[in-house]
């Protein structure tokens, strides 16, 4: 796992191809990967809300209570956990599009390798600051970007232009999906599932 995840950073191209040559089962690759890179921002917002807060101006630290950050990042573990298993499906469902025929698990395996940028974004979690948050994220997602559009054609065998054409629509997937999670986060909240201060 640590090699891929290296290896997605410094060698990309090369990387894909060695992924893409292995055969893993959906089980195997969340447990070796999945579970542990996904928990990576939980666990870092976790302790970034509940120990270090946010500071405005200068006030005092505004922190979570312990309970009210587990449940958020418990309920944004699943999430992520559940948002790679529905992007995986969806790529093997247009994979037929585009004359690639996967297996569910390689495409779920796709969607995992190629989440790995936000998953390690996530440590900025730490230092919950809006800016660090940003450029973090802005980043993380650049390069996700970037794996999407490098990665697919290798990975699924197809052409390059059919490539650019299937990366484009498993990102506005993916966008329709943050959308998702995003309002399912807005129900959860009013259904008092949102975050609690320490006064």
């Amino acid at each position: 796992m640590i090699n891929h995840v290296w290896g997605l950073f410094t060698h990309p191209q090369r990387e894909w191809r060695a992924i893409g040559q292995e055969d893993e089962s959906i089980g195997h690759l969340y447990l070796t990967h999945t579970l542990v890179l996904a928990a990576i921002p939980p666990i870092c917002a976790f302790i970034g809300t509940t120990q270090v807060g946010w500071v405005i101006d200068d006030r005092p630290a505004v922190l979570l209570t312990p309970g009210s950050a587990l449940t958020m990042a418990l309920l944004s573990y699943l999430t992520m956990l559940a948002g790679v298993a529905v992007m995986g499906g969806f790529i093997h469902w247009m994979a037929r599009t585009y004359d690639a025929n996967p297996t569910l698990a390689r495409c779920v395996a796709f969607a995992t390798y190629t989440a790995t940028p936000l998953f390690i974004g996530g440590l900025a979690a730490l230092y919950p600051h809006l800016w660090l948050g940003m450029l973090a994220g802005t980043a993380a997602i650049a390069y996700t970007v970037y794996l999407l559009y490098t990665g697919l054609p290798t990975f699924m065998r197809v052409p390059p232009e059919e490539g650019f054409m299937f990366a484009s629509a498993v990102l506005s997937v993916g966008l329709v999906v943050l959308v998702a999670i995003m309002a399912f986060t807005v129900v959860l909240w009013g259904l008092g599932a949102g975050p609690q201060y320490i006064a």
